[in-house]
């Protein structure tokens, strides 16, 4: 697979990058067998871009992945915490459950202000000193917010931007706005804003959480075509997704292709949900409700699975995932 250049990282990363949120237990929950199994499958066919967190509680594939290989794949971790001392934590699991001496990026996770990024200092300071002692190669950001994406071309430390960026919007974000709801446009410029400033930049949710797999075709070649775009993170759960993208990237997909996506349903992350209650709002077939958490989730007896309760949730909680085993 073709190898890109991250910025000025030095790094060469494949178009694709692997989000391993997917098969943790918020999601998929996979075998730890069956969840290393698919990772070594994408690193069989090219993929070498991973991309974890503290929060996601996944480290244990990747690790079941590499042992007793020679791959040596790039790998992308983030932390939610804003002080030094819990970045410094945060870097030191990472290594350790990894068994790895050095993480190639490690990021400020959904940074949602500018005025967040300020009070996170403490966790950025532990970054460029753990980046001075060996411990990391690289410091990036993730972000929902276009307006956050905007100020990273600014920021000297920070060499990486991992963005939200379909071609829907669903779940970007802007501070800016009265109502918080960013654009696709916005991103986009924001997008190649940082990467005029030389960082490096893969982004996130190409299908909106799995709300847009229905228009593969459409919702891939918009994210690759913007400029200042390396690669984009997707969540795979099944080998035969990551055929798709290989043969996407390789041009021998049909123009008309489109997934099978009959046995995909609507989920709701609690680990994301806000308890805003919009969805519950929006939802015509009364499908979605509160549970005893204060939380959305959906009764899947009477959910139609039209998707229109996606583009109200601002914190892009609700996924569209086939939980069937992996094939």
């Amino acid at each position: 697979m073709e190898k890109i250049r991250l910025g000025k990282t030095g790094l060469k990363v494949s178009k694709v990058g692997f989000g391993v949120l997917t098969m943790g237990a918020t999601q998929l929950n996979l075998p730890l067998d069956e969840g290393a199994e698919l990772i070594r499958y994408a690193m069989d066919k090219g993929i070498n871009l991973f991309d974890t967190a503290q929060y996601y509680k996944t480290y244990k594939y990747l690790r079941k992945a590499l042992d007793g290989t020679n791959y040596e794949p790039i790998i992308s971790s983030k932390c939610l915490k804003s002080s030094y001392e819990q970045m410094t934590e945060a870097i030191e699991e990472a290594r350790r459950e990894l068994n790895r001496d050095v993480i190639d990026i490690f990021m400020l996770h959904e940074l949602i202000s500018v005025k967040e990024y300020n009070f996170r200092a403490g966790a950025l300071e532990a970054l460029v000193d753990a980046k001075a002692k060996g411990w990391i190669r690289h410091i990036g950001v993730s972000t929902h917010y276009v307006d956050v994406a905007e100020m990273i071309a600014d920021k000297i430390e920070i060499e990486i931007l991992f963005p939200l960026i379909n071609y829907k919007g669903l779940g970007i974000r802007d501070n800016r706005n009265f109502d918080g709801v960013g654009t696709s446009e916005a991103m986009a410029a924001a997008i190649k804003k940082a990467a005029l400033a030389g960082k490096g930049v893969f982004g996130m949710k190409a299908f909106g959480g799995g709300n847009l797999t229905g228009t593969y075709r459409t919702a891939l070649d918009y994210v690759y075509g913007l400029p200042g775009i390396s690669a984009m993170m997707i969540g795979f759960g099944k080998k035969r997704e990551i055929d798709d993208i290989v043969s996407y990237l390789d041009g021998t997909m049909l123009r008309d292709y489109t997934p099978d996506i009959s046995k995909k349903r609507i989920f709701i992350d609690q680990g994301d949900c806000e308890g805003c209650n919009a969805c519950v709002q929006r939802c015509p077939s009364k499908a979605i409700f509160v549970n005893e958490n204060g939380l959305a989730e959906v009764n899947h007896d009477i959910c139609l699975t039209c998707g229109y309760c996606a583009p109200v949730c601002p914190a892009r909680a609700i996924i569209m995932i086939d939980k069937r085993k992996s094939e």
